[in-house]
């Protein structure tokens, strides 16, 4: 009987203890509203020294910093909503590239079926004999083009996959030299040619990617887009 009371009294004596556990509590943010602010400029003006009342300037000035504070904030808050609008549009202005072609440096034509291939010598300086020499996968000559004298810049060319019989060749990427003759000096030039678009992504850091059967570029790196 007596071991019966003593549980009893022992539970009992339990139950009045405080427990260890923590009650969870709701999460506050720290940020000061537009209302705390309020409260804090009214709980000021309660306790100020009526002999020696807070300064007019001084409570405006603490008005202006909370204001410019708050506009901030929503500043912030603007930009961000406008950056992801702006990667949006990016993606889907991205998205209209494919299938078009990027004017991009290279030593390699892309012949379509039934299409031309088409490039861009870049020469500093003028030329006074340009010329062309596109061979095939082997190394071996299929079409020399006589460009003539050409001025300084970007000087268009376009190919239209026949070799020197005017035999039409079979699609495929084809090697393109260009040499010009400057002060009876020749030298070889660097060439773009046109490539086609097959995908686009969207880097962070490096804006637009485009691309191609040679790899990735960025976009700024894009001469023309055809």
């Amino acid at each position: 009987m007596s071991n019966d009371i003593s549980t009893s009294t022992t539970s009992y004596l339990d139950s009045l203890r405080w427990q260890d556990k923590q009650t969870d509590t709701e999460e506050k943010s720290d940020a000061l509203t537009q209302e705390d602010f309020f409260s804090l400029l009214t709980q000021q003006l309660s306790f100020q020294d009526p002999s020696n009342p807070a300064d007019n300037d001084q409570m405006i000035a603490q008005m202006t910093n909370f204001t410019m504070a708050e506009g901030i904030s929503n500043l912030n808050s603007n930009f961000e909503t406008l950056a992801a609008s702006m990667t949006s549009n990016s993606a889907l202005q991205a998205s209209t590239l494919v299938g078009k072609k990027a004017l991009l440096e290279s030593d390699t034509l892309e012949l379509k079926e039934s299409e031309e291939a088409r490039g861009s010598v870049v020469a500093e300086n003028p030329v006074e004999s340009l010329t062309l020499r596109i061979e095939d996968e082997s190394g071996q000559l299929v079409r020399s083009i006589e460009l003539g004298a050409q001025s300084a810049g970007a000087i268009r060319f376009s190919w239209d996959g026949k070799n020197e019989g005017g035999e039409r060749l079979p699609p495929g990427d084809y090697k393109i030299k260009a040499e010009g003759s400057t002060n009876g000096e020749f030298s070889s030039l660097p060439i773009a040619t046109f490539k086609n678009i097959e995908s686009v992504n969207i880097n962070g850091a490096s804006g637009i990617i485009i691309n191609t059967r040679e790899g990735a570029v960025r976009l700024t790196d894009v001469a023309e887009i055809a």
